[in-house]
């Protein structure tokens, strides 16, 4: 989703809200609720739910009781309680579908102790919340740099200022316990702010700073997807993926979230199918099951002493062949039914129902170098072909020309010797 305030200017960077995406307007921000009651009035008697629910940076949201009853729609900017201060933030949701997410989030509306929403934030307090954001940059990375010169095993992703500028938060992953009491020391007497510092998982981090995975589409965790189940290598097994590291992982570097999406399906399909462990009882040999096509409803078994050799069979054809062995009865070789199965797979066909073309239907074919150099030769043979011919021509009309001119001399030189040789008296 997209604004229309977030065209993109000259130097790549939104032209309208200068929010990289996290716009006032709620059209493209993170982890955001449609509010699907906004255009509906309250009935007759009711007042307006008084808490709202307030985003500050990137994915960071928290509930906050409105005791002013604040006339407060999405997209506001408002000035909110701290534990020390003030903090300022844009409210991303009002009215009752706020009661709706504190029961999902298991917050409890009714607490007295929420924190409270002040004022609409002025632009006093805009313009000094924006100088805070624009210095985020800057101290994460001399703060990178301090970590690196204390050999820290640690890495700071982010830093989020709060609204007032007194205090900054530093988010940052590390695979064991850090002891970062000298760190805080040289950062606040840099940096002349109170530290806090707040360790996350690998998700937590992809999920704040957001990007594109593999399937050319903004993260899961950065949009839509508000809760991290455990990924585990069992759900590709499953589904039958190749169980290589660099295809799996996300840009967290933990297993993708996305292996979760079709997990039960399969799972639903692979109970009407023989386990992985099935064996095969025949008169040629002993067969183990190599593959399973859920698509198709297929397995390939091999027999023990040639397991370079597959042999595909249907679902229902094994299932015949446990029946018999379960009768301790044997079945000649699985040569016999893989006949049967590739007769059946002719019939199969494909057919191209929505009628989609080649994606380099358009492409020219590629020209080898040897074919363009003959051509060049061809053109420049050609070309001297003519100028040969051009001159030939050239000196054959001239030659014409001196000839007649010459006859014609001659002509004339032979009346007047004519005219001569006559005599006067005649």
């Amino acid at each position: 989703m997209g604004c229309s305030s977030c065209s993109t200017g000259k130097d790549g960077q939104p032209r309208g809200c200068k929010n990289n995406g996290t716009c006032g307007t709620d059209g493209c921000n993170k982890l955001t609720v449609f509010d699907w009651l906004s255009n509906m009035s309250l009935p007759n008697g009711e007042n307006a739910f008084d808490c709202v629910e307030v985003r500050f940076k990137n994915s960071r949201k928290q509930f906050f009781r409105n005791p002013e009853n604040l006339s407060l729609a999405i997209g506001d900017i408002v000035a909110t309680q701290s534990q020390s201060g003030h903090d300022i933030g844009m409210v991303s949701l009002a009215g009752e579908l706020v009661k709706v997410q504190m029961k999902r989030k298991k917050v409890d509306f009714k607490d007295k102790d929420l924190p409270k929403i002040y004022r609409k934030a002025s632009q006093n307090d805009i313009d000094k919340w924006q100088k805070c954001r624009d210095r985020e940059e800057e101290i994460k990375k001399r703060s990178r740099e301090m970590a690196i010169i204390l050999k820290l095993q640690m890495k700071i992703s982010d830093v989020e200022f709060q609204g007032d500028g007194s205090k900054a938060t530093f988010y940052y992953t590390a695979e064991e316990r850090v002891d970062f009491r000298q760190l805080i020391k040289d950062m606040a007497k840099a940096f002349s702010i109170r530290i806090e510092m707040r360790q996350i998982g690998y998700r937590q981090e992809a999920q704040r700073l957001g990007g594109i995975g593999s399937c050319g589409r903004e993260l899961c965790c950065s949009t839509w997807l508000s809760d991290f189940r455990s990924v585990s290598t069992s759900a590709a097994r499953y589904q039958q993926l190749s169980l290589n590291p660099q295809k799996l992982a996300g840009q967290c570097g933990k297993l993708k979230c996305c292996l979760n999406y079709e997990l039960d399906v399969y799972m639903d399909a692979l109970k009407d199918f023989p386990s992985q462990d099935t064996k095969l009882h025949t008169e040629k040999g002993l067969a183990f099951c190599q593959k399973t096509d859920i698509f198709k409803a297929t397995l390939w078994f091999s027999y023990k002493d040639d397991p370079a050799n597959w042999h595909v069979l249907s679902k229902e054809q094994v299932q015949e062949i446990l029946e018999k062995n379960k009768k301790k009865e044997k079945v000649a070789s699985l040569e016999e039914y893989v006949v049967d199965h590739k007769v059946i797979d002719d019939k199969v066909v494909f057919e191209n129902v929505v009628g989609q073309d080649s994606l380099t239907r358009f492409d020219r074919p590629k020209r080898s170098r040897n074919s363009r150099n003959r051509n060049r030769n061809k053109n420049k043979n050609k070309g001297k072909n003519r100028n040969r011919s051009g001159n030939e021509n050239r000196g054959r009309g001239g030659n014409e020309n001196s000839n007649k001119g010459n006859n014609e001399n001659r002509k004339k030189r032979n009346n007047n010797n004519n005219r001569k040789r006559q005599p006067k008296n005649a």
